[in-house]
């Protein structure tokens, strides 16, 4: 028999939030999905770890199984507050927390808000700073085919995003820097038939490296030394997250220790699942069985 699975809502300012929980054994790990507005469908692979542990996910306001409200005012601190929903109405009072893109700003928020009971924080394929994030991006544009470049200068000079020639050339650095692995791959094509664009355009912009919208100029380079919560970064070689973005975390927390999967981008678990499900596996169970502060930084 497999890890008991339950689907539900969560009740979040009158609306509803989605979630999934799988098993029901240990200490749970909530996991923070990203985006802004994409949805928890690539997190399925952590669902191996419910035998062990319960897991679990949910769609955050907006997109997903999630309610889409229309009235809202797009904000750190609206999802910072839905996590802190999730947490109290699931009976999630110590957890194993995971954020991946997105999510590990939103855990690293809900970290630094001076949230209790954080076992462990694994920040996979995430940032401290948005500048520094996008100054990455575009330099990993600028070593796409001179074609994909061109497409992408006038597209974005006539602001015409959603054109599909514009989308093709995204494509291009998709491939090199989110997923690397076969398509097509189901998890990822369920995240894109939910995840939210608008959402998306409200937090970020129109792209990776155009912040334009409520995440404008975030940053919490100069708080990280306050996270005294054992840390996990991991990524891929070939991600978004760069050796530059992954440095700031590691040398900015504290003992944090640093993964990177060689044949991954973005997308780890989907990418190099067992390696990374058996990284996460341990540092957690290393975690259960150590008392902060973490004792050395070294490699898992």
């Amino acid at each position: 028999m497999g890890a008991a699975v339950s689907e539900g809502y969560v009740d979040f300012r009158g609306y509803r939030t989605w979630y999934r929980s799988a098993g029901e054994k240990g200490t749970p790990l909530l996991a923070l999905h990203g985006g802004p507005g994409s949805t928890h469908n690539y997190f399925a692979p952590l669902e191996r770890l419910a035998e062990e542990r319960r897991i679990v996910v949910y769609d955050q306001i907006g997109c997903g199984n999630s309610d889409r409200p229309t009235d809202v005012e797009w904000s750190v601190q609206l999802f910072r507050d839905e996590a802190v929903a999730v947490r109290e109405q699931l009976g999630l009072d110590r957890i194993h927390l995971l954020g991946s893109s997105w999510g590990g700003m939103l855990a690293l928020e809900h970290v630094l808000s001076g949230a209790d009971g954080i076992v462990s924080l694994v920040l996979s394929s995430t940032l401290a700073s948005l500048d520094d994030w996008a100054a990455e991006q575009k330099r990993l544009r600028a070593d796409l085919p001179p074609e994909v470049i061109e497409v992408m200068d006038r597209h974005e000079q006539a602001g015409t995003y959603d054109d599909p020639e514009y989308e093709e050339a995204m494509e291009v650095y998709f491939d090199r820097h989110f997923y690397r692995g076969p398509k097509p791959r189901p998890e990822l094509e369920r995240m894109n038939e939910g995840r939210a664009p608008d959402v998306y355009r409200a937090m970020q912009g129109p792209n990776e490296w155009t912040p334009t919208g409520a995440l404008r100029g975030w940053d919490v380079r100069d708080r990280l030394g306050e996270i005294g919560v054992p840390t996990l970064v991991v990524r891929g070689r070939y991600d978004m997250c760069t050796d530059a973005i992954a440095a700031t975390l590691v040398g900015g927390i504290a003992n944090a220790r640093e993964v990177v999967l060689e044949e991954s981008s973005h997308t780890p678990l989907l990418e190099e699942t067992e390696r990374y499900l058996e990284i996460v596996r341990r540092f957690m169970s290393e975690c259960e069985g150590t008392k902060p502060p973490w004792p050395t930084k070294s490699s898992a």
